[in-house]
């Protein structure tokens, strides 16, 4: 199991299961996605990494027969940098726990928010967020499988995970770690920069000249509309609702010939990744 994929593309995800799916489950979902002519999803393990053994042989069937590409997301109580050694391996293993479910999947790539810094000082928390992923690794190399790890950057200037720190991770584990470049929250952490044609170049110039051309060919990133304040993000909005120029980071994706994964995690997610989509294809 992986690193195989090899993308001909950048194809269009739903931040989990799209919302018309109602109480049906992955057959409806990926019957909609198929129908929407969307590319995939991402499994959301948001409160925890629940899914039978039945389960995930099925999605993985589905993936395949389907030939959509998946990637998941792991719970949101993670914290690497906790003060709690048990919060720590906690963390840890649910990070771990995703991955697992992404491989049983056939997902390419599971992200998290790794950490808070805690007003602890910068390079104090990459060294403790390092140690960590070096754990989660070594798990994945005893049971003989690879899937890529990516932080997340995030949208508050509270949290770990601004661009430089996790190219810098990625640097550090080759061929195991690469970003999840989540751009609204880049735009949002930053009280709203990130937010041009410009601007996006410079994200995806970074990645390809610090951690090579394959971070681009095996992309995974995040898009919604966001609310955000000076303290950073506020909530999710969809992409005509907000100020996030979504059709310059498109021709920039484009242009830099990025393949991959782009998620849409806007409240509506398979009108905004289809809106995605189509906007990117129109290019």
């Amino acid at each position: 199991m992986q690193n195989l994929f090899k993308f001909e593309k950048l194809n269009f995800l739903t931040a989990g299961m799209p919302l018309i799916t109602g109480k049906g489950g992955y057959g409806k979902a990926f019957d909609i996605l198929e129908e929407m002519n969307l590319d995939g999803m991402e499994l959301e393990f948001v409160h925890g990494v629940r899914m039978s053994d039945d389960t995930r042989v099925l999605v993985n069937k589905m993936r395949e027969d389907k030939k959509l590409i998946l990637t998941a997301h792991a719970p949101f109580y993670v914290n690497l940098n906790a003060r709690e050694a048990e919060k720590v391996d906690a963390s840890v293993a649910r990070i771990f726990e995703t991955a697992v479910a992404g491989r049983d999947t056939g997902a390419f790539s599971i992200t998290f928010h790794a950490a808070f810094y805690l007003g602890q000082e910068k390079d104090v928390v990459f060294n403790q967020v390092k140690t960590q992923i070096k754990r989660i690794i070594d798990l994945m190399e005893q049971e003989s499988f690879k899937i890529w790890i990516r932080p997340e950057t995030t949208g508050k200037a509270t949290q770990w995970g601004d661009l430089e720190e996790i190219v810098n991770l990625s640097k550090e584990f080759e061929g195991f770690v690469l970003p999840c470049v989540d751009f609204s929250h880049l735009h949002a952490r930053t009280g709203g920069e990130y937010n041009t044609y410009d601007e996006f170049s410079s994200i995806l110039d970074t990645i390809g000249n610090k951690i090579g051309k394959y971070a681009l060919e095996n992309f995974h990133g995040h898009l919604a509309g966001i609310e955000y304040t000076a303290k950073g993000e506020r909530q999710h909005l969809n992409l005509k609702e907000s100020d996030m120029n979504y059709v310059d980071l498109l021709k920039a994706l484009k242009a830099f010939e990025v393949k991959g994964a782009l998620v849409c995690e806007s409240p509506n997610i398979e009108g905004d990744a289809k809106l995605l989509k189509e906007t990117y294809l129109s290019l």
